[in-house]
């Protein structure tokens, strides 16, 4: 007798507990799903994560297929490469086990992975839904030149996916105008912010009056020009302080600065809950983007800052979907990517008032996990609301 095909299959290299804002999301997602039908999740640990959940009281009847993670974001490209082939092997055999019917897939790891999860559907007849939180290999061109043959290999590959999946999510505009016109795809396209875990936010009376980063200190995100601009600052007398907390390539030389200057606090990597708490007390909270990756990516860190009630200061260019955020949310400011632009900012930071960023109340239950859970479930599994899936 051939085995029963498995409801739903959720492929995604980084889950819950390591993975603490998107991981519990999925975690949600899968728990949400498994009550009527069976849910397998294909993702990588360091440790026995079935045995974990259950410690936990987490992920009941969701079946766990787990391979051991070897990278982290501050990895070699050439590792993290290898490690995404290594990863779409993983998937590809545990999706023969599983025999999905549904199949959600992000980009982590990209490409690679949601290839050959769109391989497999058609072969099989299963039906998936593909998530963009990044657009590659545009977004990986910006930190290392791929080379020309592989990066038309990898859109090729990676367009093929996109104009087979039942539906697409990703996060704005300007991505889902590029997905478009990039893969000429004309499958549904639906937008869903990344979440964050839910804040009260304290009154402006009760911040610090200084600048918060909470994230990556990564390829994409100004660290030589922030370093630069908040050196200048303060030897030029500035009186705020910088409180930064995150891993990533450039973490030594936010490390550094933090040993120069007394005004400057490093923390490392900290928890998502302790880094919410943070930025919750802080009157500013630092949002700098490489403006051409705006096109392919949106900053993860942006559904917390909003949610905490900081001003969120963007540093990249008026014409990018994060400025546009910004001003239309009214949550904050936007200064060009440049030094002395930058420095005079911070300067002006200082004298303003106490003004309110706060979101207002029907935006922000659209970024809290929960809602990023529930939406997940009525795009991949059609009809699981109400506790039937529609295959069709």
């Amino acid at each position: 007798m051939a085995r029963k095909k498995t409801g739903l299959v959720i492929v995604n290299r980084s889950f819950w507990p390591q993975s603490q804002v998107i991981g519990e999301g999925l975690l949600q997602f899968a728990e949400q799903v498994a009550e009527h039908h069976s849910v397998c999740v294909i993702t990588q640990a360091d440790g026995d994560l079935s045995g974990l959940l259950e410690s936990k009281g987490r992920g009941k009847d969701v079946q766990v297929r787990a391979c051991k993670s070897y990278t982290t974001s501050a990895s070699g490209v050439i590792k993290r490469i290898a490690e995404a082939v290594f990863f779409m092997l993983w998937t590809f055999i545990s999706l023969l086990r599983a025999r999905p019917e549904n199949v959600y897939v992000s980009t982590n790891p990209p490409v690679v992975v949601p290839f050959i999860v769109a391989v497999y559907c058609r072969l099989f007849g299963a039906r998936y839904v593909y998530h963009l939180q990044d657009i590659h290999p545009e977004a990986a061109n910006i930190v290392v030149p791929v080379n020309r043959v592989l990066f038309r290999l990898l859109q090729r590959a990676d367009n093929y996916t996109l104009r087979h999946a039942d539906a697409i999510i990703t996060l704005s505009e300007d991505m889902k105008s590029y997905i478009r016109q990039r893969s000429g795809t004309q499958r549904p396209i639906h937008l869903l912010d990344n979440p964050s875990f839910e804040v009260t936010a304290v009154s402006t009376e009760k911040r610090t009056n200084g600048i918060v980063f909470c994230g990556n200190a990564g390829r994409l995100q100004r660290i030589p020009l922030l370093m630069a601009a908040i050196r200048d600052y303060l030897q030029q007398g500035g009186k705020m302080r910088f409180t930064f907390a995150g891993g990533g390539v450039h973490a030594p030389d936010v490390q550094a600065l933090a040993d120069t200057y007394e005004q400057v606090d490093y923390l490392g990597i900290i928890p998502a809950t302790e880094a919410a708490e943070l930025v919750n007390q802080h009157r500013w909270a630092l949002l700098p983007i490489d403006d051409e990756v705006t096109k392919y990516a949106f900053p993860s860190k942006s559904s917390g800052y909003a949610l905490s009630g900081a001003g969120v200061l963007a540093v990249c260019g008026e014409d990018t979907s994060v400025a546009r955020w910004v001003e239309q949310l009214q949550i904050g400011v936007v200064c060009p990517a440049n030094h002395a632009a930058l420095v005079k900012c911070f300067f002006s930071l200082e004298k303003r008032g106490d003004e309110n960023y706060m979101m207002r109340s029907g935006m922000r239950e659209k970024l809290y996990i929960p809602y990023f859970a529930k939406e997940l479930r009525h795009i991949t599994v059609p009809g699981s609301m109400n506790g039937e899936i529609n295959y069709a």
